[in-house]
């Protein structure tokens, strides 16, 4: 399943452990704050507590989304949608 990680962290030390977290997991940093990449329903719970663990719940935001991969071929890319120091082909893949 093709996961979207997006998060608003306030803490340095805890928003850098949620992207090692994320990149751990597989997923692509996309963004500064944006991760992709493909996970199954397992993996996805494993980081979704991993990842309430380092954050502060009362004032950070985490979302996972997860997405279809003919849901993901319907989203719109406008501009410069990627960061393409970030981005890798996979994660092109994924959309094309």
């Amino acid at each position: 399943m093709i996961t979207w990680v997006l998060y608003d962290i306030e803490n340095d030390r805890a928003r850098n452990r949620v992207a090692k977290r994320c990149k751990q997991a597989g997923l692509y940093r996309v963004q500064y704050s944006v991760f992709l990449g493909t996970l199954d329903a397992h993996e996805k719970d494993v980081l979704e507590l991993q990842l309430k663990d380092e954050i502060n719940t009362e004032v950070d935001k985490v979302y996972i989304f997860p997405m279809s991969k003919a849901e993901l071929k319907d989203t719109v890319l406008l501009g410069q949608a990627f960061d393409k120091k970030m981005v890798t082909d996979e994660v092109l893949a994924l959309f094309f």
